[in-house]
């Protein structure tokens, strides 16, 4: 009787990454394409001010819904332990909108910047729950 051996190499590693990138990808592009339309609207003022409370609520809104979308895309994505892979996105995202609130805390506004670390983790979270609840 012969062994055979699996000599192919495990590249999970590599897909959990990429579903990772991806979603970070898509809330990445989603909320900078909205932005854009937004400001080409005239909605958010275009001399580089922050805006106002209602605009950066409105701004914190749609990109939650990205964030989420973020994570499910990171969830259908992922190898295995799908909801995991959702949460680490969630956590790169705090980290990133954190450093994001420190460089930016001099403009004011402070509870949008927190906001946005604070909301990174459940939504991916929910993004990724949402996926592995309602897309078997």
């Amino acid at each position: 009787m012969t062994l055979a051996l699996d000599t192919r190499p495990n590249r999970s590693w590599l897909r959990s990454a990429g579903a990772i990138v991806a979603g970070f990808a898509v809330v990445a592009v989603l909320s900078t394409a909205a932005d854009a339309v937004l400001h080409a609207m005239n909605y958010y003022p275009n001399d580089g001010t922050a805006g106002t409370d209602p605009q950066l609520a409105f701004a914190l809104a749609y990109r939650t819904i990205f964030t989420v979308l973020g994570g499910s895309l990171t969830a259908w994505l992922a190898p295995s332990h799908k909801l995991r892979h959702a949460v680490i996105l969630g956590a790169i995202g705090t980290v990133a909108a954190a450093a994001g609130a420190l460089a930016m805390w001099h403009i004011g506004h402070n509870w949008y910047a927190v906001m946005l670390a604070v909301l990174a983790i459940p939504s991916t979270a929910l993004g990724g729950w949402l996926f592995t609840r309602f897309a078997r």
